[in-house]
């Protein structure tokens, strides 16, 4: 089995190969536009940026990249029908790009999520009982990333918050709120608060709180290494190679 790397000379993308290494995996081909930055590539790994000849030579990609890039590595996967394994943890994608992923799943088998840890997909299924039990009570979301992230609030943020919406029968986005100021009136009943936080090199720190009178709940679950989430896309990867086609989530790869 031939991996694949998308963003390869980024953080996680230079921890996916060094995971790669120590697990004696095959590194098939990577992909990115630029100078490689240093970074120094297995012996017989091809290297383009070209996306039907980085899908020709793996099997299964792992990509941690860009909107834009990720919707270009759908899109020729679909075009020349590529039976490839994807796994895409790429954050903030529009509504277009997620239904190419739908799309793509109906001929090969992909797997999507916005966080890589075992600890969010856990948090995931908590939450969404919590929810329920505690109908009453109020949700607050916040998270903290690092100054250089592009998206906000995160999309692991934004999935919490679509299994506690879930949970309560809600429309997500018609009880969202992602930011308060001025006389805005008091909190109404179903609002689920998004918060986003940004500064330093806080690799990611979330916390779901629910509120009432006379208590509060909150989880928090916090990442203190990138490793984590390429641990997690590795591990996945390997479970979705030999899967049929389909669009399968974290819990599927883990069985929760």
């Amino acid at each position: 089995m031939k991996f694949g790397i998308v963003g390869a000379t980024g953080r996680v993308g230079q921890l996916l190969m060094k995971i790669i290494k120590e697990k004696n995996l095959e590194l098939g081909s990577v992909i990115f536009e630029g100078s490689a930055n240093g970074v120094v590539f297995p012996q017989n790994t091809v290297i383009t940026n070209d996306w039907k000849t980085f899908l020709e030579n793996c099997d299964v990609v792992i990509d941690f990249s860009a909107p834009v890039a990720t919707e270009a590595m759908v899109t020729t996967a679909i075009e020349n029908k590529m039976n490839k394994a994807l796994v895409i943890a790429t954050t903030g994608l529009d509504d277009h790009q997620k239904n190419l992923i739908i799309k793509a799943s109906e001929i090969m088998p992909v797997l999507y999520a916005t966080n890589m840890s075992l600890g969010i997909a856990v948090l995931n299924k908590v939450v969404e009982q919590v929810s329920s039990i505690l109908r009453d009570f109020d949700i607050e979301i916040t998270e903290m990333h690092h100054r250089y992230k592009k998206d906000a609030p995160s999309g692991t943020a934004l999935t919490l918050a679509e299994h506690c919406a879930k949970a309560r029968n809600l429309d997500l986005n018609k009880v969202r709120v992602s930011g308060r100021d001025g006389i805005i009136g008091e909190r109404t009943k179903d609002e689920i608060a998004v918060m986003a936080l940004r500064g330093g090199d806080i690799v990611g720190r979330h916390t779901v709180g629910f509120y009432n009178d006379g208590e509060f709940l909150e989880f928090n679950h916090t990442a203190t290494s990138r490793e984590t989430f390429a641990q997690g896309a590795v591990k996945v990867a390997t479970w979705l190679a030999s899967q049929k086609a389909g669009l399968y989530s974290i819990n599927d790869a883990l069985g929760l």
